[in-house]
């Protein structure tokens, strides 16, 4: 059996040994939404931690642990933080949640990230949808051999966020009165922040907002057939666009700034989620 794969399993039978909660929606919270927990019914918890072999993460602000409950009568499981690969997991590992959380049963995966600005029309504290994404440096997670029991050999890239989800998600924030920004976002490996010259190449190339994750975790997601939403929390203007050095805090409070309004527009959107599932 392909190793990814046998691992994948492994860790699914480690976590109905644990829990038999099965989600429909899956929600990555990146920053700025560490409590996000405490706005949904929760009915149970699970430490990576717990689970055999699966990836913890060392980042501060992401505490490490699945979270099951109800948004709505909604079933969901929340991860509370990510592994990237700038932590030195290999690619199968970064994305090895993605992929779990499918297995538990979800059918929808929610992705959430801090970014830095490129477009100049973005403030930090904005939330930007998210259309479309580029990956530049961060390896495929769909090399070596096609595991077939998650998908296709050569998965169709066209539509990875999928278009009922944008419009739903538009259509919360206006109802909502909370401004949301369009645009691409960009994953770059990290973990140093991109260089003056890189956000003038991501701005030519037609990205709107850079990170260091949530693209390898679309593309495994799109390649076992989920539909994929997300939204990035524009917590900087990126290296170039100001004076200012970057600096980790800078982003985590400004994300924190962001939460409120962030936190609804989730949960309003999973709310709307019901006639798509």
């Amino acid at each position: 059996m392909n190793e990814v794969y046998e691992k994948l399993l492994n860790c699914y039978k480690c976590v109905r040994k644990k829990t038999d909660f099965v989600p429909k929606v899956a929600i990555v919270l990146g920053s700025g939404l560490g409590d996000y927990a405490e706005t949904i019914r929760v009915v149970d918890e699970l430490p990576y931690g717990e689970i055999e072999g699966f990836p913890v993460s060392t980042v501060p602000g992401h505490a490490g642990k699945f979270i099951f409950g109800y948004i709505d009568e909604i079933p969901v499981v929340c991860m509370k933080g990510r592994v990237h690969f700038y932590e030195g997991y290999p690619i199968s590992d970064v994305v090895l949640p993605a992929r779990l959380v499918k297995l538990m049963g979800a059918e929808i995966l929610f992705l959430t990230n801090a970014a830095g600005g490129v477009n100049t029309s973005f403030h930090a504290g904005d939330l930007m949808l998210i259309k479309d994404h580029i990956s530049v440096f961060a390896p495929n997670p769909l090399i070596g051999p096609n595991i077939e029991e998650l998908g296709v050999r050569f998965p169709d890239m066209s539509t990875v966020y999928d278009r009922e989800l944008q419009a739903l998600i538009k259509k919360t924030a206006t109802e909502n009165n909370i401004f949301l920004q369009e645009g691409v976002y960009a994953q770059l490996t990290g973990p140093s922040f991109e260089s003056p010259a890189e956000i003038r190449m991501m701005r030519t190339l037609g990205c709107d907002a850079v990170g260091m994750s949530t693209v390898v975790e679309a593309i495994a997601a799109n390649h076992m057939g989920m539909k994929i939403c997300g939204i990035s929390c524009i917590s900087n203007l990126a290296a170039g666009m100001t004076m200012n050095p970057l600096t980790h805090e800078e982003v985590q409070e400004a994300a924190d700034m962001a939460a409120p309004n962030f936190k609804r527009l989730v949960t309003e959107t999973v709310k709307g989620m019901k006639q798509l599932l």
